[in-house]
C-alpha cells in the first residue's frame, strides 16, 4: 500500500507501476512473443466443464482473422454492436475490432427491441454481431426488429458461426491503431435515467486494468474466473484486458450457475475469482452446501460498490482470503481505487482502497467544488489517463461530468483519510434531504443489512409534505426467515442510528429492479412507491 500523509482530501498520482501507452493489439502481441503456447482463454460451459481452449498464439491468430474480415466489411471508425453472452467469439471480436480500427458498441443481451434500437441509433452502429441464443432467449428476432430501417441492418451476423464471422477476410497488413483511439462504447447502467454512451480509448482500458492486476499480484499462468458479463467493463475491460496484459488465463464463464462455478473451482483450481456481491454470496452458499474444495482461490475480486462486511467475513471463512474491491465506473475504464492484498481491519472492511496508479483522486464539496478536509464527506472526483473521451453525441452531459479543470465528477459521495483510503457513502443524486438535513442511504443500508431477516436492502428518499423527503427502506426477506414487525425494525435501527435516519416506510419486495450490470435502480423503487405500486408494510 502507499505510505501517505495527506493534509487535505486530495491524493496526487502515484507512480508505482510502469506507465506506457499501449494498444490492445500491442499487449496481445507482447504476450505471444513471451508465452505463445500458454493458455490464454478457456471457455467454461453451463455445467462448469471446460469447452474450447486458445493459447496466446491461437488467440492472436483468430483475432487477426476476425480483424481482416471486419476490415473487409467496415471502413475504419465504423461502430459495430456486439450483443451476446459470454462466448469466446465476443472476445475475438473485441480484440479483432481494435486491430481493424473499429469501435465496438456493447449491448446487453437481455434488452428488448426498443432498448436495443436506442443503442443502435444513439451510437450510429453500422452492424450487429449477435449470439443466436442467450439463456434460452433467441436474439435474432430482437435484433431484426431493433435494426429495421437503421444502418445496422446492413450487417446482422451470427458471431458464433465462424464461416460467417471470418467470411471475406483478406490477407495483408492490418490497420494501424493508436493508444488514444476510441475502441469501445459502453452504455451507462442508468441507475438514474436514460443510458449514455461512454467513449473509451485503448490506453485507458489497458493501462488501468493492468495496474489493478499488478496491485493484486495476478500474473503469468494465473487462472482468472470471469462470470462478469462481457457487455460490462468488469468483464471486457477488467477481466479480459487485465488478464491478457498480465499473461494470465481467462476462464470465461458462459452461463452463471453458482453450483457449476463451485465445482469448476474444485476441478480447474483457478487462483482468481471475480463476481459481484450477489454472485460471490451464491458461490459461497453452493460451496458450503456441496462441500466443494475452493481452496485454490487466493484472490477474490469484486467491484461496483462496497462489499458488505459480513460477506467479506464469509469469504475469509470459506476461501481463506478476503474480497478485494475495485471501485470505479464505466467513465473511468473503470478503475479509480482498489484494495491491496495486505489490507486488514477497517481499510479492508470499510473502504474501497487507495487510488489506482497514475491518477489523482479528490473529495470535493458538491456545492462549490472546493477540496474537502480529511475525512469530510463530499463528491469523489478523479483526474487521469483512463477518463472517457466523453459521452457520445452528448456534449452537455460531458461538460456536466468533466469540469473545466479536467476533474471527472463521479456522482458518488465519499471521504478520504490521511492515509489515502477512500470510503463511499452514497450517491449525490441519492442523498436524502429531510427537513434540510442530508441523509445518506448507504449508512442506513449498512445498518439494516445486519438484521438477520434481511437478505438485501435499498434505501431511497420519497416525497413528504412536511419534511420534503423522508426515508423509505426496501427489503428482501432472507430465505427461511420470519418477517419482523415494523416496531422490531425501528428498534433495530434505533440501536444503530440517530432518530432522523430511521426509515418512515418499510417496504418488502420479492425482487429489486436492476440495471443491466446488476445495480439496484433506486429511482425506480422510489417512483413505484410514489405511484402506489409498492406498499409500506
Amino acid at each position: 500500500m502507499y505510505k501517505l500523509d495527506l493534509k487535505e482530501a486530495y491524493c496526487p498520482a502515484q507512480t508505482d507501476t510502469e506507465y506506457k501507452e499501449r494498444t490492445i493489439e500491442g499487449v496481445l502481441r507482447e504476450q505471444v512473443a513471451i508465452r505463445p503456447d500458454a493458455l490464454a482463454l478457456r471457455e467454461l460451459l453451463a455445467d462448469g466443464s471446460a469447452g474450447r481452449d486458445w493459447t496466446y498464439a491461437e488467440l492472436l491468430a483468430d483475432s487477426e482473422r476476425a480483424a481482416r474480415a471486419l476490415a473487409a466489411r467496415h471502413p475504419a471508425g465504423t461502430r459495430i454492436a456486439v450483443m451476446g453472452g459470454n462466448c469466446p467469439e465476443w472476445v475475438m471480436i473485441q480484440l479483432g475490432a481494435a486491430m481493424a480500427g473499429l469501435v465496438i458498441v456493447t449491448v446487453n443481451p437481455s434488452f428488448i427491441a426498443r432498448e436495443v434500437r436506442y443503442v443502435l441509433e444513439q451510437s450510429g452502429s453500422g452492424a450487429v454481431y449477435y449470439q443466436p441464443n442467450v439463456r434460452g432467449s433467441a436474439l435474432r428476432p430482437v435484433v431484426d426488429e431493433a435494426a429495421a430501417g437503421l444502418a445496422a441492418s446492413e450487417y446482422v451476423l451470427d458471431m458464433t458461426d465462424h464461416g460467417e464471422l471470418f467470411a471475406g477476410e483478406k490477407d495483408g497488413e492490418l490497420r494501424s491503431s493508436n493508444p488514444r483511439d476510441i475502441v469501445m462504447i459502453q452504455y451507462t447502467s442508468g441507475t438514474t435515467g436514460f443510458p449514455k454512451g461512454v467513449l473509451l480509448h485503448q490506453h485507458g482500458l489497458v493501462q488501468s486494468n493492468r495496474d489493478v492486476f499488478e496491485r493484486w499480484n495476478i500474473g503469468p499462468g494465473d487462472k482468472v474466473t470471469c462470470p462478469f458479463p462481457l457487455f460490462h467493463t468488469a468483464g471486457s475491460a477488467v477481466c479480459v484486458l487485465g488478464t491478457m496484459a498480465r499473461g494470465g488465463t481467462l476462464m470465461l464463464v458462459s452461463v452463471f450457475d453458482p453450483v457449476a462455478v463451485a465445482k469448476m473451482i474444485e476441478r480447474e483450481k483457478p487462483e482468481v475469482l471475480g463476481g459481484v456481491a450477489t454472485m460471490l454470496f451464491a458461490i459461497m452458499e453452493a460451496a458450503k452446501a456441496t462441500g466443494t474444495d475452493v481452496s485454490s482461490v487466493r484472490t477474490i475480486l469484486s467491484g461496483g460498490a462496497m462489499v458488505p462486511p459480513e460477506l467479506n467475513r464469509a469469504a475469509q471463512a470459506i476461501f481463506g482470503v478476503p474480497i478485494l474491491i475495485v471501485y470505479g465506473q464505466t467513465e473511468t475504464s473503470p478503475a479509480i481505487t482498489a484494495a491491496w492484498p495486505t489490507d486488514t481491519g477497517e481499510e479492508l472492511m470499510e473502504t474501497i482502497g487507495q487510488p489506482c496508479s497514475h491518477m489523482e483522486v479528490s473529495i470535493r464539496n458538491p456545492n462549490d467544488n472546493s477540496v474537502c478536509a480529511i475525512d469530510e464527506q463530499g463528491e469523489i472526483c478523479m483526474r487521469g489517463f483512463n477518463m472517457m473521451a466523453g459521452y457520445n453525441d452528448n456534449p452537455q452531459a460531458t461538460a456536466e461530468t468533466i469540469d473545466q479543470d479536467g476533474w471527472l465528477h463521479t456522482g458518488d459521495l465519499g471521504s478520504i483519510s490521511a492515509t489515502g483510503y477512500v470510503k463511499i457513502t452514497g450517491r449525490v443524486k441519492e442523498m436524502i434531504i429531510r427537513g434540510g438535513e442530508n441523509l445518506f442511504p448507504a449508512e442506513i443500508e449498512a445498518a439494516m443489512i445486519e438484521h438477520p431477516a434481511i437478505a438485501e436492502v435499498a434505501v431511497a428518499g420519497v416525497p413528504d409534505e412536511k419534511w420534503g423527503e423522508i426515508v423509505a427502506c426496501f427489503m428482501r426477506l432472507a430465505e427461511g426467515a420470519t418477517r419482523p414487525s415494523n416496531d422490531d425494525l425501528k428498534a433495530f435501527v434505533r440501536e444503530r442510528l440517530s432518530p432522523q435516519k430511521t426509515p418512515a416506510h418499510w417496504v418488502w419486495v420479492r425482487e429489486f429492479p436492476l440495471t443491466g450490470s446488476g445495480k439496484i435502480q433506486k429511482f425506480q423503487l422510489a417512483e413505484d412507491f410514489a405511484k402506489g405500486e409498492l406498499a409500506s408494510a
